[in-house]
């Protein structure tokens, strides 16, 4: 009996001492939450839009293309994708949101040319780090049809406003990327197929192409360049349709300010390293060529600042290269090609780094042999496209007045904006900081731009999704997670001996 009791007695105190040292952990644990409360759980909300069907309509830019092919991390990381998941935060169950997945890990080059070239197809490019600059990958793939689930993803890399409206066009982006998705490829449109899919929000960046293809072909065919009726006749055709065909809000982004991108800022005025010997070499061949400046100046058919402008000289160190330039005196009665050497207000694009001083056949190129119209864009020339990418930019935002109860603009060229921002347009110092990380504006690793020089890399597009998320909750009140920038990749770098850069090393 003494023993059961002892048992029982120690039961009871066993007991009594677990009750008070657990009444005494839940009072520690009640005053450190006082203390220290839990941070309450975001709640977010579509405030006053609809987010359960979106849909993206659009160029390059929705499609998901960087580093010069449409390939499927590329897509994973387009910015309509990185909104969708931000947007899914704010419907009940999640919003489904389908991309035409190209299945390709390389992708089509649609900068390289010809592609295929034999037996190769080339892909999309990586940072060759030793040349350095980009290189094409050799194991890229040709799109195919698309066979998955109706899409909501309507972006198609390099259309043009005009092409979201007709069912075919000498543009070989419909062909080759469109139809691989349409709903009747040769009849069917791309606005049709967006406007068809009853969406309850979109998302509208279109416009880029009208000016940039002029742009990049350093402004030698003005075909390239839409006109400013043609842009608003079509521009509003295309919003009109979104708004007498469906009942969705959306954002429309205007043109950013294109010509502040690698594509035409990578490649210096003066790119040509020469040593002395070079350089007397080549000043000697010269000198043919600049006596007739001389006699061309005495017989008063051009000044002296235009002689001097057109003189051609070369030393040891970094040289400007040799141009073409329509805009001087014709000299041609005179024997005297339209040449002078390239200056710092110039843009050269970024193809021409590749092959100037190499000898295409008539001699160095950018040295004896002078580069062409279509590699430079002078002063004159980027003044038209900066007009045009304005003018457009007005219609732009005279379409989103006009439909205010429904549209949004996200101005890309805010003066606090992230172009703004990244080109040095706002505070002079070119590169932007996310999370106290600074990133470039290139393609370098730390960039923000792929190695095409114009298309964002995933951080870019993040940047830019969270730009267009602010913009959807100014509008509509809603409140949304915000995509993680420094989470995303950045660019590729060769290295796994699939760049067409290293199959030559």
């Amino acid at each position: 009996m003494n023993k059961l009791n002892k048992s029982i007695l120690v039961l009871l105190t066993a007991g009594f001492f677990a009750m008070s040292c657990e009444g005494i952990e839940d009072s520690l644990v009640d005053d450190r939450l006082e203390e220290n409360p839990q941070p309450t759980p975001e709640e977010y909300t579509s405030g006053d839009a609809d987010f359960s069907t979106y849909v993206a309509i659009g160029n390059s830019l929705a499609a998901g293309y960087m580093d010069a092919a449409l390939y499927t991390n590329g897509q994973n990381n387009s910015i309509p994708n990185l909104i969708a998941a931000e947007l899914s935060a704010a419907v009940d169950g999640g919003l489904t949101f389908n991309q035409p997945s190209i299945n390709s890990v390389n992708g089509f080059n649609t900068a390289v040319s010809p592609n295929p070239d034999g037996n190769t197809i080339f892909g999309r490019f990586k940072l060759d780090t030793s040349i350095p600059g980009p290189s094409p990958t050799i194991n890229g793939e040709v799109p195919t049809a698309y066979t998955g689930p109706a899409v909501h993803n309507f972006g198609v890399p390099g259309v043009t406003v005009g092409d979201l409206l007709v069912a075919s066009s000498p543009n070989p982006a419909l062909s080759t990327f469109y139809y691989r998705f349409a709903s009747d490829p040769g009849t069917s449109t791309i606005i049709g197929d967006a406007a068809a899919a009853q969406p309850t929000f979109f998302t509208l960046w279109i416009g880029n192409n009208d000016v940039l293809g002029y742009a990049a072909g350093g402004a030698s065919n003005s075909s390239l360049l839409t006109s400013t009726n043609d842009f608003e006749t079509r521009f509003n055709a295309v919003i009109n349709t979104m708004m007498a065909n469906t009942t969705a809000d959306g954002v429309v982004s205007n043109i950013p300010p294109l010509l502040g991108a690698a594509y035409f800022r990578a490649v210096p005025y003066n790119a040509i390293p020469l040593d002395a010997q070079t350089a007397a070499a080549l000043n000697a061949g010269y000198e043919d060529y600049n006596n007739g400046l001389e006699q061309a100046r005495q017989a008063g058919f051009i000044d002296q600042a235009e002689k001097d402008r057109r003189t051609i000289t070369f030393a040891a160190g970094a040289n400007a290269f040799v141009m073409e330039d329509e805009t001087l005196t014709d000299l041609s009665a005179l024997g005297l090609p339209n040449l002078r050497q390239s200056e710092s207000t110039d843009l050269a694009i970024l193809s021409l780094g590749a092959i100037l001083g190499v000898d295409l056949g008539d001699g160095a190129y950018g040295l004896q042999d002078a580069v062409e119209d279509q590699y430079v864009l002078i002063v004159e020339e980027q003044v038209e496209i900066e007009t045009a990418r304005q003018t457009f930019n007005g219609i732009i935002a005279a379409a989103v007045s006009a439909n205010s109860d429904r549209l949004v603009l996200h101005d890309t060229n805010a003066a606090t904006g992230a172009f703004a921002d990244l080109f040095g347009i706002s505070d002079q110092e070119v590169g932007i900081t996310i999370d106290g990380v600074d990133l470039t504006a290139d393609f370098a690793p730390s960039g923000v731009l792929s190695t095409d020089g114009i298309h964002p890399n995933p951080r870019g597009n993040g940047i830019l999704a969270n730009e267009i998320i602010a913009t959807i909750e100014a509008k509509w009140g809603a409140k949304l997670p915000r995509v993680n920038v420094l989470g995303l990749p950045s660019v590729t770098v060769c290295g796994i001996g699939d760049c067409a850069s290293e199959q030559s090393q």
